[in-house]
């Protein structure tokens, strides 16, 4: 059940109000992903493996270069994330069909069990927030968070929903 919520202030763009929508991300953000957080530790994982997970099972035959620019990290922390998967079967890298030196990733079985396993305490408490929230305050919620994704960048996010 949501928190009892005075509508934002007319004067939203004031320090307090800014600091409140810091606060609502930080804490919000650790609440969504305390569960997964346990479930990774318990297999001895990290969220920079489940985030890999995630836009992998997004993405069958996902390429590196297209994963390392979604995540924005470094090839070599990335490599190192993809050899500790791949060492546990949980993604498996074929070689590019026009592209030999391209790498495609994708899930093994274990892994696509793992990220559904992932995801559904995801959903749970996102579909629990969302449903609280109603549909209007869901999607004033994804502008806000849109927003906060530079121009340049937005593309990825309409290629992620197939747009």
């Amino acid at each position: 059940m949501a928190l009892p919520q005075s509508p934002a202030s007319p004067l939203f763009l004031r320090e307090a109000e800014i600091r409140r929508g810091i606060e609502l991300m930080h804490f919000g953000y650790n609440r969504l992903f305390e569960a997964v957080d346990r479930r990774l530790e318990a297999e001895g994982l990290g969220r920079a493996h489940h985030r890999a997970l995630y836009f992998i099972a997004r993405q069958p035959d996902l390429t590196v270069s297209r994963l390392l620019a979604l995540l924005g990290v470094t090839k070599q922390s990335l490599g190192r994330v993809i050899n500790e998967l791949a060492a546990r079967e949980l993604v498996e890298a074929r070689v590019g069909r026009d592209d030999r030196r391209q790498r495609l990733l994708r899930l093994t079985p274990a892994g696509k069990s793992l990220e559904a396993a992932l995801f559904e305490m995801l959903r749970t408490r996102m579909s629990a927030a969302y449903v609280d929230a109603g549909p209007a305050a869901v999607a004033g919620f994804w502008l806000v968070l849109e927003g906060l994704v530079p121009p340049a960048e937005r593309p990825m996010l309409h290629r992620l929903r197939g747009e």
